[in-house]
C-alpha cells in the first residue's frame, strides 16, 4: 500500500514556488530591507561623529574648570532594567530586539524541523523539496536577524543571539509532538504568523522611520513563507483580505 502523500501539492509545485519567493526576496524585499539598513547605520554614524565632536568640547571644558579648582561630584546611580547582555534597551531597540529574537526562533524551527527529517522523524516519505523550502527560508529569517542586530550594534548594544524566550517553550512544546510533514507545517505556520502580526503591530508604534521601513519589508516575506506553507497544508493561500495583528508580540515582553 503506497502512503500518501504528505503535502497537498506537487513537488514541481513546492519547487516553483519556493524559487519564486527566493528571487522575489532577492529581487526586492532584501535589497528594500538593505537600503534602510545602510541608511539607519550612515545616519547613526553621524550622529556619533556628532556626539564625539560634542563629547571633546565638554572635556575640554571640563579641563579647564578643573584647571581652577574645580570640585568633584560624585556620580548618583539608580537602578534600571536591562535586557540582551545588560544593554539597556527602550523604544525602538527593544522592538529590534524582539524581532530578532523572533527570527533566530524561526530559524531553529526550520534547522530543527530539516533535523528531524532526515532523521526519519517525520515519516519515511518526506518530499525533498521540503529540504529545499526550508533552507530557503532559513537563510531569509538569519537576514532578517541581522538587520535587527545591525540597528542594536549600532547603538552600542548586544547582538540577540537567543530566542524568543516567552514564545520559545511553546514552540518546543508543539515541535515535541509533530510527528509528519503536515504537522511540522502547521507549526511553522503558526510561528510565520506570529512574526508577521509582531511587524504588522509594531510599524505603529516605532518612532525611527528608517526602523519602520526595515519592518515594513521583512513584514510581506512573513506571509510569503506562510502563503507557501498554507499550499502545503491544501489551504487557500490568502485567507483574509487584510493582514492581522493577532498573535502579534509585545516589545513589553522582552525581557
Amino acid at each position: 500500500m503506497t502512503a500518501p502523500d504528505p503535502i497537498q501539492i506537487s513537488e514541481a509545485e513546492l519547487a516553483g514556488l519556493t524559487r519564486d519567493l527566493d528571487e522575489l526576496h532577492n529581487d526586492v524585499s532584501r535589497p528594500a530591507m538593505g537600503a534602510e539598513v545602510d541608511a539607519f547605520l550612515e545616519e547613526s554614524r553621524l550622529s556619533r561623529r556628532r556626539f564625539l565632536v560634542g563629547t571633546g568640547v565638554v572635556a575640554l571644558s571640563g579641563l579647564a574648570v578643573a584647571a581652577c579648582g574645580g570640585g568633584s561630584k560624585k556620580k548618583s546611580s539608580t537602578s534600571k532594567t536591562t535586557a540582551a547582555g545588560g544593554a539597556l534597551l527602550a523604544g525602538d531597540l527593544r522592538i529590534a530586539a524582539t524581532a530578532a529574537s523572533l527570527e533566530i526562533l524561526a530559524v531553529q524551527t526550520y534547522q530543527a524541523g530539516l533535523a528531524a527529517a532526515q532523521q526519519g522523524k517525520l515519516g519515511a516519505n518526506v518530499p525533498p523539496t521540503l529540504a529545499t523550502f526550508s533552507q530557503t527560508v532559513t537563510s531569509h529569517h538569519q537576514q532578517h536577524a541581522a538587520a535587527w542586530n545591525s540597528i542594536l550594534t549600532r547603538a552600542g548594544k548586544a547582538t540577540v543571539t537567543s530566542p524568543d524566550p516567552k514564545v520559545k517553550p511553546q514552540i518546543d512544546q508543539q515541535f515535541a509532538q509533530v510527528k509528519d510533514v503536515p504537522g511540522l507545517a502547521k507549526l511553522s505556520l503558526d510561528l510565520e504568523n506570529v512574526a508577521a502580526a509582531t511587524y504588522l503591530s509594531s510599524i505603529d508604534v516605532i518612532q525611527d522611520s528608517r526602523t519602520i521601513g526595515i519592518a515594513a519589508s521583512i513584514q510581506p516575506v512573513e506571509m510569503q513563507h506562510a502563503a507557501i506553507l498554507r499550499f502545503v497544508l491544501g489551504q487557500y493561500p490568502i485567507p483574509d483580505g487584510f493582514a492581522k495583528k493577532d498573535g502579534a508580540r509585545p516589545a513589553t515582553d522582552y525581557p
